[in-house]
């Protein structure tokens, strides 16, 4: 019996969704059950963080809210968020889109995907908190997806207080 290659490439394409995906789905829920030691283990070693203004990618300007270069940056961030910053408590619950995989080089996959964050604090009603889009560089390693490179541009052009955790 053969095998139809198309078949091949359909199913190829559509485990990298699926994985995608679930790495989307992970983080996201990494984040919203405050696992935040768990956070810079999505990324390589060297992985990226940033998260820009939409204003500002539009226009290619650098300037970001966090830019993050490195797990041991996130790490230290992550000490912050746990041990130093005091902020009355709320609860997050990120919602994140199919991703589009855009492009494929090598070992390296280009994708976007549409998140939205809630915010909730107790005894109060859910409110938008951040809207915007994920700009990934991905890549496999030990044989799961990690990220390279993170880029959340968010639509806003006010942040509520101030953004402590990550989107």
């Amino acid at each position: 019996m053969s095998t139809n290659p198309v078949s091949l490439d359909l199913v190829e394409r559509l485990q990298l969704q699926y994985e995608i995906d679930r790495l989307n789905a992970d983080y996201a829920a990494a984040l919203d059950e405050k696992r935040f030691d768990d956070w810079p283990l999505f990324f390589v070693e060297d992985g990226q963080y940033k998260v820009q203004a939409r204003e500002n990618f539009d226009r290619g300007l650098p300037l970001a809210l966090i830019a993050l270069e490195s797990q041991g940056m996130m790490k230290d961030r992550v000490y912050g968020i746990t041990q130093t910053i005091y902020h009355g408590p709320y609860y997050m619950r990120h919602v994140v889109s199919p991703a589009r995989v855009l492009s494929q080089e090598g070992d390296v996959v280009r994708a976007e995907a549409n998140y939205a964050v809630f915010r909730t604090k107790p005894g109060s009603v859910s409110e938008v908190y951040n809207v915007g889009r994920y700009i990934d560089d991905i890549i496999k390693k030990d044989g799961t997806l990690k990220f390279r490179s993170r880029l959340c541009v968010y639509d806003s052009e006010m942040i509520l207080n101030s953004l402590i955790y990550p989107v």
